[in-house]
């Protein structure tokens, strides 16, 4: 019978396993493909008209990434997966050895790294901003 440990960690009152750090960097991979699969469809036409889908894909796969990772790591290591996708996307900038570039320098590159990223900042800002205002109110009916 293989039976699973669980540590409890002390700041949120959550149990942590041993497989949680191992589904993590699954999640900080998926970033990293995330970012050059992003990169690699962001040429995308439909018909005669760029159209680049991959930067809302690129959007809401983030966003899920993150959320999965608030549910198997403390809160502060959640945005993980975004820092896999930058890696990912800085890899992307680099020169191969032909001095082919993937990411261009056209306004979609920069509309890709605000708008990959910026709907998972946001969420974890708005979730700081939670667990800021829960602890206050906690310490505060603490005092009383």
């Amino acid at each position: 019978m293989i039976t699973v440990e669980k540590n409890t960690d002390a700041s949120t009152g959550t149990s942590l396993s041993w497989l949680d750090p191992v589904i993590l960097g699954v999640l900080i991979f998926d970033g990293f493909l995330c970012a050059v699969l992003s990169v690699l469809f962001l040429p995308t036409h439909l018909g005669t008209t760029a159209f680049p889908m991959s930067i809302l894909v690129a959007a809401v796969a983030n966003l899920v990434l993150v959320i999965a990772a608030r549910t198997v790591t403390t809160p502060g290591r959640a945005a993980l997966p975004l820092a896999g996708w930058i890696v990912g996307f800085l890899v992307c900038m680099v020169g191969g050895p032909g001095g082919d570039v993937l990411v261009l320098s056209s306004p979609l590159t920069f509309l890709l790294l605000v708008g990959a990223i910026a709907p998972a900042a946001v969420f974890l800002f708005k979730v700081a901003i939670n667990r800021l205002a829960t602890l206050s109110s906690q310490q505060t009916s603490a005092r009383a």
